[in-house]
């Protein structure tokens, strides 16, 4: 197993875990105890977690594990939730993207519509603030990609600020799909970093539907900064995991809820 293959194996473990203790981590992963207590010392200098006698743990609430090590975590209702918002979008809309694990795989799922890649360019307009899923849809040339300015954060590959935001204030959009840390009934959808909500949030404001596509582990929860109230969300997009009550709670909020 190469080096990032065993930090990103690690960081997920972590993620799901909380806490990890070094022998038993490298039996699992096959290596010796050596190479993790290694692995476990080199991802503490870049700060992706902290090193417990014996282990790691994670970092406290306000920490963000970069987004390259978060794409495993809830994998398959990840893929499920993403096929299901791409094959919500028409041809011709223009579609908003925000940054994130699960609108990643949204925009995966568009790139592999037979029907829209049969139509030539542009059967879509895509615009994004997030820089891997505007890499992703730029060399395919059925998508028209517009991508915002501003500084990029390197957790999530968004960009934010002014720039971001004077770019969206000029444009409208048919559908913008949104990426939650949370999303609570009372207090609406929410991430934890002010300045991706505002991006977010103004995105939301420029759209004529506005879609959350998360898995149900997000739903209840509260984050920092606000992104909108619930009352501005049209649809949510989410797996099993929500239960009979809590869709309705949305749905009585006037938030239409597919589970799949």
């Amino acid at each position: 197993m190469s080096r990032e293959a065993r930090w990103q194996a690690l960081l997920a473990l972590l993620v799901e875990r909380g806490r990890l203790e070094v022998d038993p981590v490298a039996a699992e992963l096959g290596v010796s105890a050596a190479t993790i207590r290694r692995d476990l010392d080199q991802l503490a200098e870049q700060q992706m977690l902290v090193r417990t006698r014996g282990g790691a743990v994670l970092h406290g609430v306000s920490y963000e594990l970069p987004l390259r090590y978060r794409t495993s975590r809830r994998a398959a209702e990840k893929r499920r939730i993403s096929e299901a918002v791409a094959d919500l979008v028409d041809a011709g809309e223009v579609v908003g993207l925000t940054g994130g694990t699960t609108t990643t795989e949204v925009a995966r799922a568009l790139a592999a519509r037979a029907d829209l890649a049969e139509l030539g360019p542009p059967a879509l307009t895509v615009v994004t603030n997030a820089l891997n899923i505007a890499g992703e849809l730029a060399v395919r040339p059925q998508f028209k990609i517009v991508l915002t300015g501003g500084v990029a954060r390197p957790q999530s590959f968004e960009l934010t600020g002014p720039l971001a935001q004077s770019v969206l204030e000029q444009i409208t959009v048919d559908t913008a799909v949104l990426g939650v840390d949370g999303f609570d009934v009372a207090d609406g959808a929410a991430t934890r970093h002010e300045d991706e909500a505002a991006v977010n949030r103004l995105l939301c404001a420029r759209a004529r539907r506005v879609i959350v596509a998360t898995d149900s582990s997000k739903l209840g929860l509260r984050a920092f900064a606000r992104i909108c109230p619930t009352s501005a969300v049209d649809l949510l997009v989410t797996d099993a995991g929500l239960g009979d009550a809590g869709a309705r709670a949305f749905e009585s909020a006037g938030v239409e809820v597919v589970r799949v």
